[in-house]
């Protein structure tokens, strides 16, 4: 999210948290009839601002909350997208993003077995949103997890040497 606030000429902090702290209530509420409707309050009571917890409601499009701003849009877009990146790191042989590439991406995107939870329409969806050619989108995505590698985990065996 800090990659695409950057990209758009967006405040990267603000987009940075929201992306940090959108799923936070995924373990106490697993369900999506639950998240984030009843995490959004939590962040409420803990000061966050509503421009956050709109953005937070809006990722999940079954909330019924439209995305309006920019950053709900991105954030919509880098969800999906950034868990299947990670999933397909891990099957690599190195288990790193830098060895997945568009065109990998995009195989296993039709590969309906692999990362099954992963909502390949949200994918297809978020980019349009954003205005971008999917194959743009996962090119950026893949560029930002990789710049963040070491920090995300998914640097592979390098990170272990």
């Amino acid at each position: 999210m800090r990659a695409c606030a950057a990209g758009f000429g967006e405040d990267p902090e603000l987009w940075g948290v929201t992306g940090l702290l959108h799923d936070f209530d995924w373990e106490i509420h697993p369900s999506l009839d639950q998240h984030p409707v009843l995490g959004e309050p939590i962040l409420e009571s803990r000061g966050v601002s509503g421009v956050i917890r709109r953005a937070i409601l809006s990722h999940a499009s079954y909330t019924g909350v439209a995305r309006e701003s920019r950053m709900e849009r991105a954030l919509f877009a880098c969800d999906e997208l950034a868990g299947f990146l990670t999933a397909i790191s891990y099957v690599k042989p190195g288990r790193s993003i830098h060895e997945v590439d568009v065109a990998g991406v995009r195989n296993k995107m039709k590969d309906k077995a692999f990362a099954r939870a992963v909502n390949r329409e949200d994918i297809v969806n978020g980019a349009a949103e954003l205005g971008m050619d999917l194959d743009q989108h996962i090119a950026f995505c893949l560029q930002a997890m990789q710049a963040n590698a070491v920090a995300l985990g998914i640097d592979g065996v390098r990170s272990s040497s």
